[in-house]
């Protein structure tokens, strides 16, 4: 069976158990939930916005161990037009390899014939949902993986709400786990429109919170409309997907764990540039 090998190593560089111990360092899930259904997490190297990934599958292990995440990742590579499934296998990661479930898989993929394909080159370049595996296999040694790269087009909430129809009737252990970072602002991504500075860095902030309470209050379909007219989502498929399963399976609202900034984790001077970074259960 084919194995993924990694193309970023370089984004969750260094021990994997002592970034993990840095990340759960002071953090306490929150109290009032029964389960976690789904999630959102960046997707950014692990100095910038690992700590707020781990806040999200701290709290799914906090209520659960689930025996499969169905991961939802952006697409920053050409090509990918579909819904793109990794259905067999096993990724490879630096603590071993996370087996892919072949039997959510196949479930998935014999129900979804017009919204999903299989696909494992869409995934073999991409960074998203590789950096989210190490932290599973840390945290959730012998749970498995369903990897699906999710466009930013309207297959993407038809896809979401399917796959949180399945989850529930079919009754399966898992957990749903959109991939996205939020606003890329400064002039290395084209896009400052409000200047630099404290105005530059609230207007980015702003501009987050937008769709982070699109999430909140499940809005799936406008979360694709706001990343589309404000460019504050690199990964509006995964997002909407995710957030549209949660929603079909019945969760009523999401919960914010934290909103932070790749400029509140590494400051250098003046506000000139920085990307969003949101973890959020449902």
């Amino acid at each position: 069976m084919p194995t993924r090998q990694p193309c970023a190593l370089q984004f969750y560089a260094g021990d994997i158990k002592t970034q993990m111990d840095s990340f759960r360092k002071g953090f306490k899930p929150p109290e009032g939930l029964d389960r976690v259904i789904a999630g959102v997490v960046p997707h950014a190297g692990w100095f910038f916005s690992g700590a707020t990934a781990a806040k999200v599958f701290l709290t799914i292990k906090a209520k659960h161990s689930p025996r499969t995440f169905i991961l939802l990742g952006a697409v920053h590579v050409p090509g990918v037009w579909k819904n793109s499934l990794y259905g067999t296998g096993s990724w490879d990661t630096p603590l071993g390899p996370v087996k892919v479930d072949e039997e959510v898989s196949g479930i998935l993929a014999g129900n979804m014939r017009d919204l999903l394909v299989s696909d494992p080159a869409a995934h073999r370049d991409e960074h998203s949902i590789e950096v989210q595996t190490a932290m599973i296999k840390h945290l959730f040694p012998e749970a498995m993986i369903v990897p699906i790269a999710v466009p930013p087009n309207k297959d993407a909430v038809k896809l979401g709400q399917a796959i949180g129809r399945l989850v529930k009737e079919k009754g399966l252990d898992a957990v749903i786990v959109g991939s996205t970072d939020l606003t890329h602002y400064g002039d290395n991504y084209g896009f400052s429109p409000a200047g630099y500075g404290k105005h530059g860095y609230e207007w980015m902030l702003e501009n987050d919170r937008r769709m982070i309470d699109l999430a909140l209050s499940m809005k799936p379909e406008e979360i694709l409309r706001e990343a589309l007219a404000h460019r504050n989502a690199c990964g509006a498929g995964a997002m909407s997907a995710a957030v549209a399963a949660a929603k079909e399976y019945g969760a009523g609202k999401g919960h914010l764990l934290q909103h932070v900034t790749s400029f509140d984790v590494y400051p250098q001077g003046e506000f000139d540039m920085g990307v969003g970074y949101a973890a959020i259960v449902f």
